[in-house]
Parts: C-alpha cells; structure tokens; sequence
C-alpha cells in the first residue's frame, strides 16, 4: 500500500470535533477510495437514517442523560479513522488480519470488519450504558445483515458479519479479542481520548479523575514506528492525563494482541504546572 493510502481525507483529523447541535447531520469521511466494497458500505451507511437515529439515541443516553463524553456519530467517525490507520500501518508492515489467515478472503474485506465494527461498536448505548457491548450486538445484526447483502454473497457476508460482531463484543472491559481486527477496535476506541470529547462532562462541572484527565490530553498522534510498526505519541498539558494513558489505554491495549506491534510515548508541554512526569513509555 503506497503511503498516501495511509492518509485521512483532506481536511479531516484524528482530533475531535465538536458534537454538532440536534438536527445537524455528520457525515462519514475516510480513506476508501483504494477499497471498492468498504467505500460503497461507508456511502450506504451514511445514506442510512436509522443508524444515524440510533447514534443520535445513544449520545442522549451518554451525554444528555448520565453527563458522559460523545458516544455518537462524531466519536465513531473519529475511532473508524483510528482504526483504519492502524490496520493499514500493521498491514504494510507484514502483520496478516485474521480475516485472510483464517477465512482466506480479501485483505480488503478484512477493513471493511474493521471499519463497519468501528462504527457499529456502540450502538448499544442507545439502550443503556450498562451492559451496552452486549446490546450492541443484537442492535447491529440487522444493519449488518442489511448493508452487506447489497455488497457480498451469503457466505462472505455471513463471514465478515460474524468477525464484526467479535470485534464489537471484544471491546468491553475484560474483552478478549481473538482476532487482530477486534484487537485494533478495542485500542481504537481507547485512543478517542482527547480534551474535545471531555468538555461536556468538564464544563458541565463534573470534576473527577475522569474529566481533568481527558481535558489534559491534547493531541494523539499514529505514526509508523521504528522498534515497532505503531507509535503512538500523545501530548499532554498537565499530569492528570498520565490517568488516560495509564488507566484507560494501557488497559485496554493488555490483552489486545497489538501489544507486539505498539509503542506509546505520552509527553507534556508547557510550564503551567508543576510537572510530576515528564514522558511515559510502554
């Protein structure tokens, strides 16, 4: 894959933006133009209003309702990108998805596991926030089922639906994905960790560990390596971020499979605080 495959959209970043006002529709923006089957599945879903309803449900539930950061359309376009980033930095360094090792289809279907798990991964929360992996799945099933029957056959699309439904399972606490596309969802979405999506809960007065953290995170990098095939560099303002990196990102990378392949080095900028770290790394 040439290096500018690598690239997101022009004007798009990995960074945040702000959850746009009720009626305000977000579209979908990722690098698809070299994979024929994940760029007609990304026009087909966002062409779909049900799914964009039941993203817009579940920010409510998140947001509206227990004072939580975005968990709607902006954080899953953010984490797709995330995610497609990371399969196709591990891909060109040689690392084969399970998708083509185990079911010897297309290393361009392995994306589209990737990407449409990336994107259905918290449906559930349109339901509740506990126990939301679970609900996910059976919220999905039938979108699943819908958009890849107009892209695959039967087998193929039974296949890639199953391995999206790992993947989404795999993402919860405790998960344990089997597969190094449900290993890549699952660090995804811990990577959406930056201070745009903590402000809701931080400027609505919810001061924890959990708001100051995300607000001290300003800037997440995925980069090619060069002891590994990712490096991850994340800048912080303040301390209080080491809470995200160490709590959060660590915990959720443990256990993923992507540990051989991931550096992350988290560093702070400027003088606004005393600094009790400088740089972490693992």
């Amino acid at each position: 894959m040439k290096p500018e495959e690598l690239e997101l959209p022009e004007g798009e970043s990995l960074q945040p933006s702000p959850i746009p006002e009720k009626g305000t529709r977000v579209t979908l923006r990722l690098p698809t133009r070299h994979n024929p089957k994940l760029h007609q599945l990304v026009e087909l879903i966002n062409a779909d209003d049900e799914v964009y309803a039941l993203w817009e449900c579940a920010n409510v539930n998140a947001v509206d309702r227990l004072g939580m950061s975005d968990h709607g359309p902006v954080h899953v376009r953010i984490v797709a990108n995330i995610a497609l980033r990371i399969h196709r930095l591990l891909v060109n360094a040689g690392v084969v998805p399970n998708l083509v090792r185990d079911h010897e289809l297309e290393p361009e279907d392995a994306e589209v596991v990737t990407v449409l798990a990336a994107l259905t991964h918290d449906l559930g929360m349109s339901i509740h926030r506990i126990d939301h992996e679970q609900f996910s799945l059976f919220v999905s099933q039938g979108k699943l089922t819908e958009w890849l029957s107009q892209v695959y056959p039967i087998r193929e699309a039974t296949i890639i639906r199953s391995e999206i439904l790992h993947a989404i399972i795999s993402h919860r606490s405790g998960g344990k994905p089997l597969t190094l596309e449900g290993g890549i969802v699952r660090v995804a979405d811990a990577l959406d960790m930056s201070k745009g999506r903590s402000r809701i809960p931080f400027e609505a007065g919810q001061i924890n560990i959990h708001s100051l953290s995300a607000a001290a995170v300003d800037k997440v990098e995925i980069l090619p390596g060069t002891d590994k095939p990712i490096h991850i560099s994340i800048t912080m303002s303040n301390s209080a971020g080491i809470f995200q990196v160490d709590e959060l990102l660590r915990e959720k990378l443990k256990g993923s499979g992507l540990e051989p392949y991931m550096e992350v080095e988290a560093s702070i900028e400027g003088e606004a605080e005393k600094k009790l770290v400088q740089l972490v790394r693992f």
